[in-house]
């Protein structure tokens, strides 16, 4: 947990979803209604999803709920939604991702926000949990910046690795509407048991994850179908559990 989380009586988890992904007349998910629901917004960067317009709404919506703005980069494919492994040098990988996380954090403090984390998004995300070239890119850019921001991934992972090596702030995720390998990695999304729908299974695994602890923030997908009933179903099922539902850093 970093150290800028939130001091709160009693057990918390973090609720984050990927937001900020519609593109000019072509709109992806509920954020509104989602940012009403999580504590951390994962907000694209204009890489694998998102404008300037939608960004800027996004994160002007987050500041007036009080919703943590993370910066969720990815490969340069908006025509594969970022979801396609891309064989790219390690320098390129670290300027592409600071030059990100720079347009968002500008967006974010032209609405009175702030970027709180980063997280990589798609096939970057499952990239850097084995690939050694491509993690390091990833956290030399933090390492890069003026202050560093937390990293978001999952357990285990190569990146979570280096950055915690290297000083940057970790935390990690469980996702509540993926499955997972026996390897503790997410079951590929071709596959027909990739995603799980079930409000009520996906509640089910929130709370017995934030009893057993297994990670620090817990994602339900913003762009899924039904993602606005499967997360208020979980949100109301941690709540009825006695978990809080706070950021785990500060907005």
């Amino acid at each position: 947990m970093t150290s800028d989380a939130h001091d709160v009586e009693g057990p918390s988890v973090d609720l984050n979803a990927d937001l900020g992904e519609s593109f000019g007349r072509w709109q992806l998910g509920d954020d509104q209604a989602m940012l009403q629901l999580i504590s951390s917004a994962n907000v694209a960067t204009g890489f694998h999803a998102g404008d300037p317009t939608t960004l800027r709404r996004t994160c002007a919506e987050a500041v007036r709920c009080g919703v943590c703005i993370g910066a969720q980069v990815g490969y340069r494919d908006l025509a594969g939604f970022g979801r396609r492994f891309i064989d790219i040098s390690a320098e390129d990988l670290t300027a592409d991702v600071i030059y990100q996380i720079g347009a968002l954090q500008a967006i974010a403090a032209s609405v009175g926000g702030r970027v709180g984390y980063l997280k990589p998004h798609g096939a970057l995300y499952n990239t850097v949990v084995d690939n050694e070239d491509q993690a390091r890119a990833v956290v030399d850019a933090l390492l890069a910046l003026p202050e560093s921001l937390p990293l978001l991934g999952l357990p285990g992972s190569a990146a979570l690795r280096i950055a915690a090596d290297n000083g940057v702030p970790t935390v990690t995720e469980y996702f509540i509407d993926r499955n997972y390998t026996d390897q503790g990695r997410l079951v590929d999304r071709r596959r027909p048991d990739a995603l799980i729908h079930d409000p009520a299974e996906a509640s089910e695994r929130a709370v017995i994850a934030a009893r057993e602890a297994r990670a620090q923030s817990f994602c339900t997908h913003g762009d899924s179908p039904g993602a606005v009933q499967l997360a208020t179903a979980v949100r109301a099922a941690l709540v009825e559990a006695g978990f809080a539902i706070t950021p785990f850093v500060r907005p």
